[in-house]
């Protein structure tokens, strides 16, 4: 194929799981794509314009326009990122200057596992991995980009593993953002009804396509010393190979 795409890497990526960022363009380079980072990329402004500064958030999303100002696809690992791109881009750019560029970019811009099943229709990358795993729907995912079985049909395809569905899957882990600062104990509890929910399937990993969840499951998971992991799909798809 070699069509060239561009890489969107959020800032949970970034600065916290970059070996995610690096498995998804060797998963995407596997598929036939010719891989392009833009290394001048910063955050989509999704976290300001949550918590109400919606001014820095369209600065941001001014500079993330002009960032990925060309005709490619755009893919991220984070359901929780590009829904915000497609879903609120039109509020703060509508008949505005940038009006045409955020058009261009919604149409173009995709969740690395809805990029790899519905436009690229790749669903078998080769990968091996012996374990049961559990799969968190995060809220952005499932509510705000409107993915659920596109993961599911990826893993389905992985050699050795074995996918075990957890009861209350729709069910919030209790992360959202700023949500986990502002009202920590109602947070911390979601986290442990999650995480109780994923260890009762008898799973060694909680996967997802949004490493913030994963990071919020996670510190629940150390603190009390839990026999369960946390994985970001592209991961998966990027292993035995």
């Amino acid at each position: 194929m070699n069509q060239e795409v561009d890489l969107f890497i959020p800032c949970f990526i970034d600065q916290i799981f970059p070996e995610t960022g690096m498995n998804m363009a060797r998963v995407l380079e596997k598929a036939g794509f010719k891989v392009r980072y833009n290394d001048h990329q910063t955050c989509c402004g999704q976290m300001a314009f949550n918590a109400g500064y919606w001014d820095e958030a369209k600065a941001m999303g001014q500079k993330f326009l002009k960032d990925f100002a060309h005709p490619r696809y755009v893919i991220g690992p984070s359901a929780s990122c590009v829904g915000y791109i497609r879903n609120h881009f039109p509020t703060l750019f509508h008949n505005s200057a940038y009006h045409l560029e955020y058009k261009n970019l919604v149409k173009r811009i995709f969740e690395f596992t809805d990029f790899l099943v519905n436009v690229a229709h790749c669903t078998d990358l080769g990968a091996r991995f012996e374990a049961v795993v559990t799969y968190h729907d995060s809220c952005a995912a499932l509510r705000d980009y409107g993915i659920r079985e596109e993961p599911r049909l990826l893993l389905s395809r992985v050699e050795g593993l074995e996918l075990r569905e957890m009861k209350r899957t729709n069910d919030c882990c209790g992360f959202g953002g700023t949500f986990s600062v502002k009202f920590e104990p109602i947070s911390t509890a979601m986290a442990e009804q999650k995480v109780h929910d994923a260890l009762e399937t008898g799973a060694s990993w909680i996967v997802s396509t949004d490493a913030s969840c994963l990071m919020h499951q996670w510190g629940y998971i150390e603190k009390h010393h839990l026999d369960i992991g946390v994985m970001h799909i592209a991961d998966v798809l990027a292993s035995g190979w």
